[in-house]
């Protein structure tokens, strides 16, 4: 009966179970909201002290500073280079299988989207730049800023670094805080199946699955697009660096389970960054990318923007030309670098990049609403594949990957799966 204790028996059967839930008792599944949002903010309330923690002793117990910027050079030159990947892939794959095309918009079902729009039209690059930047370390901490907390947190780590012998005592401290947090984590992932049930359920009961019929098809061709990008893409991204996708994915299986339930990448990130570790990755790295990926390389999120413009476009029947398509890619490349930590992120950029080419409703949101959560999931499995694939890419080219790790890693999962099993 070991396979009872295994977390990830026990999130694939709470997920069945908020399903089931969400078809046959609506009204009681609805209840079940706060307590999927109760263990969000469980997760939350760590995340903050984590990434600040991980990044700083990751800056400071690397010798060489310059190394620090090499790291985060490749790690957005990479970001940039897939992110745009996934965003070109979305309009290829929208304009090819048209599922806007023909679509009775005056029939359908809107939801409200005013709140987004505004945020929306809110929102500009420069002040995405210039809030990067906390007026208060403090506030930035409070709101869980993610983007505000890597800020703070590399100039915390540049510091220390820089006191060399005289930071030693503070760097044992933070070094030993974070083993505290870190065995937090594992004491709020005993309730994670309780609160994909919950999270699930809600998703079910709240939107019923008889939303997704008129949009079904635009639900397909998304996830269609994203299983391509994972296993072609990111495929090939792991051969040329020479390790396995599926092995990695079989070893992150909980946390994409996780991912699932909650649809929030978010709720992974601190087990991602010890997974990560023990899987070879060296802690530099991983303390640098995983929460800079966060902000910059949502592959999943880039993928669903793309595909969702044209959506709207073709079923109010815009006809978008070549150029401005590109133009939409290259407003894209923007503003969705602005989706990071933000609630409702994705209807948030969605309409600031509607808004921003002046030609496509932005009222026109309204249409994929009532899908939104359904493909929230599959947006946030795949930022989160993508940012442990950064991670490994950017370990193995600097050379801080130990391969020794990862087959010890691998062995132990190997053994508790199979004790699971016996």
């Amino acid at each position: 009966m070991r396979l009872v204790r295994n977390l990830t028996f026990q999130v694939l059967v709470a997920i069945s179970i908020g399903v089931l839930l969400g078809i046959f008792a609506p009204d009681t599944a609805k209840a079940m909201k706060p307590i999927g949002d109760t263990f969000v903010n469980l997760v939350k309330m760590v995340i903050g002290p984590i990434i600040f923690l991980t990044i700083v002793l990751g800056i400071s117990n690397m010798s060489d500073l310059k190394k620090v910027g090499k790291v985060g050079g490749k790690a957005f030159i990479y970001f940039e280079v897939v992110t745009t990947f996934a965003l070109a892939i979305g309009l290829v794959v929208v304009n090819v299988t048209r599922p806007g095309a023909g679509i009775n918009v005056a029939a359908m079902a809107r939801g409200d989207v005013s709140q987004y729009a505004a945020q929306g039209k809110a929102m500009t690059f420069s002040e995405f730049v210039t809030h990067i930047v906390p007026s208060s370390v403090v506030d930035a901490f409070a709101k869980g800023d993610i983007l505000q907390i890597v800020f703070f947190a590399i100039l915390f780590g540049v510091a220390l670094a820089g006191l060399g012998a005289h930071g030693r005592a503070l760097n044992d401290v933070l070094d030993r805080l974070s083993h505290v947090f870190f065995r937090i984590v594992a004491i709020i992932m005993k309730v994670a199946p309780i609160g994909a049930f919950g999270a699930m359920a809600y998703t079910v009961g709240n939107f019923g699955l008889r939303t997704l019929l008129p949009l079904g098809r635009l639900m397909l061709d998304v996830y269609l697009t994203m299983f391509l990008f994972v296993f072609i893409v990111l495929n090939v991204i792991a051969r040329l660096y020479r390790f396995s996708l599926w092995e990695y994915l079989k070893y992150i299986r909980e946390e994409i389970l996780l991912v699932l339930g909650t649809s929030s990448s978010e709720v992974a990130l601190p087990r991602m960054m010890q997974k990560l570790e023990r899987y070879g990755c060296a802690r530099t790295v991983v303390g640098l990318v995983i929460p800079a990926g966060y902000s910059f390389n949502l592959d999943g999120t880039s993928i669903y923007l793309s595909m969702a413009s044209i959506f709207i476009a073709q079923a109010f029947g815009v006809h978008l030309s070549v150029p401005q398509q590109l133009s939409l890619l290259a407003i894209l490349m923007l503003t969705s670098k602005g989706a990071a930590g933000v609630t409702g992120s994705g209807f948030i950029v969605l309409a600031s990049t509607l808004a921003a080419t002046r030609v496509v409703p932005v009222e026109g949101v309204a249409l994929v609403l009532g899908v939104d959560r359904f493909m929230s999931e599959a947006r946030a499995i795949v930022n989160l594949i993508g940012n442990g694939v950064a991670t490994i890419v950017i370990a193995k080219s600097e050379n801080a990957y130990d391969e020794g790790k990862r087959t010890t890693a691998l062995a132990e999962i190997h053994e508790q799966r199979m004790l699971g099993a016996a």
